[in-house]
């Protein structure tokens, strides 16, 4: 996102974990407490002494010498469980627990850690002790028996070594971590939003066979945020990758979250993007992310919540995994997200995720929801439905999008990456030589799709609005006034002027993503007749103004290039002249992306490796030396040519694919460029020509 407030608030954030309410209702044996006790208040703050220690205004929590440590009841609102109430449920200890008058102490001979991924699955057990307090803001604090470095402490599962960390929520660090947990010596704090009637009090050993324990707990109510009169309401987004906003190091790739704040009138609403890639309803929940959300945002605010593809990942029964079973789904939903955001005063908006497409559909492919297994889509609609929430259908939107514009537009739309068109990078590498994954990435996509899922989501909310839905009526209220009537009318052209009629659809589309960005930025432009005529031949004098215009230099740097139709020669040429003026060092693109590859100038560096042993490296696969036509250059442009070649500037354009990370050995010197090879050439150069952590949807110049 560009525009926003950051709300401050100075509290700190909190650790949990969780089951559903029905299985830990049966989690462990029920003994009442001694004499009848009466339930503790649900009002006031929540005070707990374990030690002999006479501590006014606290609830003394006895050891029975006989019975041991007390077990949880519900009628007197507390007590120690076996089971916590993560997903799945984390065993935890009772028997073991003992007191000496100074605290409840728990030591364990052994650990649990799931060969090779110890890191997502273990359990060091301990004791976890349950306190029945309203869905709700809380302070908490805990004052162990044993130092931080022996001990964890985490409240309802929420994973505490995420929230000790400070940081950012988005990869352009625009959205700091408000709310951490904090751990000094014995003193734990956090501030944490409970979504259940009832929240788990966790801790954990570190250490084999070194005691831990518990002095005392206090849960301190906090009363949600209002807004300040004036202030605006905030549309927070809640995510995975789908949603996530990126930055040009990640380029093309793109959210819907990151451009829908242009359907916005910011000086009504503010959008927030929370969103991050690998997140699943778990894992957003347990890193603190989702209790962020809630602690920044105020009464009225919306969170806009899309899960649904890291929730079909198969390792749902690890702790700290990313999938959930269908029941899980739900249950983190209905359980957990839905009360705590109700509980802060706060409107939660339901969007079902798009469906994936198939990355190597053939042509006359027909597209259908990818939920199959895990129904998702299916749960949020009866959710929706039963608690007459307002839902946002972009699965089936979806669907019906990529079956309009067919197969050859939708995986164009999407990660399907050849060499030569983003100096970006995956996790596995540069994507400079096509996709280093070796595939046509039916999940993630470009900008020119985001923006697509944007307009289905805003008509989506116009529906709901004309079928009487208030909370869909207040949002449509502060949409821009062009978008809501393109949304009524259908026609979208007022606010994607950049789409053409030739590039939505068939071979047109091959390469949308780029010519609509450069049509966005005013460097590259459509006919009369709405058409961008992606296969003419651009000429000499049309390529100098648009490299011109992106790069910010003046045209009479090019006096030497004569009009005519630009040749590959010639472009390789200029592109090499921009880059010269534009660049005192060589951006992080081409010198942090290279793996363990040797580049070229190197001392070691091979011109006659084997292509596909260079790795995932931004520098072409195949040297200058290995290309096979060289000689047809006119020997005026050679050396630029040469020098723009080793820059990856311009790279082979026979022997490539889309889905495949390869390069070709003929750089088809005299070969005429047409406006889509441009388009491509030039959006390669603007991505280039930005700062790696900047958010990729800015329509700005250099």
């Amino acid at each position: 996102m560009k525009k926003f407030k950051i709300w401050t608030l100075s509290t700190i954030l909190l650790t949990t974990f969780f089951v559903p309410i029905s299985s830990v209702a049966n989690a462990s044996p029920v003994t009442s407490l001694a004499g009848g006790e009466t339930p503790i208040s649900l009002e006031n703050e929540y005070k707990f002494n374990f030690t002999n220690q006479d501590m006014p205004g606290y609830k003394a929590v006895v050891y029975d010498e006989e019975h041991g440590a007390p077990l949880y009841d519900a009628s007197a609102g507390y007590g120690f469980i076996e089971q916590t109430s993560a997903m799945p449920a984390r065993e935890v200890h009772t028997e073991q627990i003992t007191s000496d008058g100074t605290g409840f102490f728990i030591s364990e001979p052994s650990f649990y850690e799931e060969l090779k991924y110890e890191k997502d699955n273990y359990n060091h057990y301990g004791m976890a002790f349950r306190i029945q307090a309203p869905p709700g803001a809380y302070r908490v604090y805990v004052k162990t028996t044993s130092v931080a470095a022996d001990t964890t402490v985490s409240v309802s599962g929420m994973q505490t070594s995420r929230l000790l960390k400070g940081g950012y929520w988005d990869a352009a660090k625009l959205i700091p971590i408000k709310n951490t947990a904090e751990a000094k010596d014995k003193e734990w704090t956090y501030t944490y939003v409970n979504g259940r009637n009832f929240l788990d009090i966790e801790i954990e050993p570190n250490k084999i066979n070194t005691p831990v324990g518990i002095e005392e707990i206090v849960l301190q109510p906090i009363s949600p945020q209002k807004h300040e009169p004036g202030n605006r309401p905030t549309v927070f987004l809640l995510g995975d990758s789908t949603v996530k906003s990126y930055t040009f190091e990640e380029a093309p790739m793109s959210g819907w979250g990151q451009v829908i704040d242009s359907m916005f009138h910011l000086n009504k609403v503010n959008i927030i993007n929370y969103s991050m890639g690998g997140r699943s309803f778990k894992n957003a929940y347990t890193e603190g992310r989702l209790n962020d959300i809630l602690l920044s945002g105020n009464t009225g605010d919306y969170v806009f919540i899309q899960f649904g593809h890291n929730d079909e990942s198969t390792d749902e029964f690890r702790r700290y995994g990313r999938g959930s079973t269908e029941a899980m789904y739900q249950s983190y939903l209905e359980e957990v997200y839905l009360p705590a955001i109700r509980a802060q005063g706060m409107i939660p908006v339901l969007v079902t995720p798009m469906s994936r497409i198939k990355g190597d559909a053939s042509p006359g492919y027909v597209y259908t929801n990818s939920f199959k297994t895990r129904q998702f889509p299916d749960i949020l609609k009866r959710i929706a439905e039963d608690k007459e929430l307002t839902l946002i259908d972009l699965n089936s939107a979806s669907v019906a999008y990529y079956n309009e514009i067919g197969v050859e537009a939708t995986t164009a739309m999407f990660m399907s990456i050849e060499a030569g068109e983003t100096p970006g990078k995956t996790s596995d590498g540069s994507y400079a030589n096509g996709h280093p994954s070796k595939k046509n990435d039916g999940t993630h996509f470009k900008e020119t799709m985001s923006k697509q899922y944007a307009r289905m989501i805003v008509t989506e909310l116009l529906n709901r609005e004309q079928e009487g839905d208030a909370t869909a009526a207040v949002l449509v209220s502060y949409l821009q006034g062009d978008v809501r009537r393109a949304a009524i009318s259908g026609d979208w052209t007022k606010i994607f002027p950049e789409i053409t009629n030739d590039t939505t659809t068939g071979k047109g589309a091959y390469y949308r993503n780029q010519i609509e960005k450069l049509i966005q930025l005013g460097v590259m432009s459509k006919d009369r007749r709405g058409n961008f005529n992606p296969e003419s031949t651009i000429t000499v004098k049309e390529f100098v103004e648009s490299l011109s215009k992106l790069m910010g230099i003046k045209k009479k740097e090019f006096s030497e290039y004569k009009d005519g139709d630009l040749s590959r020669e010639m472009m390789a040429s200029m592109l090499g002249d921009a880059y010269h003026r534009s660049f005192p060092v060589k951006p992080k693109y081409m010198t942090d992306y290279n793996g363990a590859s040797v580049i070229p100038g190197d001392p070691n560096y091979d011109p006659n490796l084997d292509p596909a042993l260079r790795g995932a490296m931004y520098y072409p696969l195949v040297s200058w030396e290995q290309l096979i036509d060289t000689s047809e250059i006119n020997p005026e442009w050679i050396l630029k040519v040469k020098d723009a070649y080793e820059l990856g500037l311009i790279r082979s354009e026979k022997g490539i694919a889309r889905g495949k990370m390869m390069n070709g050995n003929e750089l088809d010197p005299k070969a005429h460029v047409t406006r889509e090879k441009a388009a491509k050439a030039l959006y390669f150069m603007w991505v280039l020509s930005n700062e790696v952590n900047v958010e990729n949807d800015v329509a700005s110049l250099k």
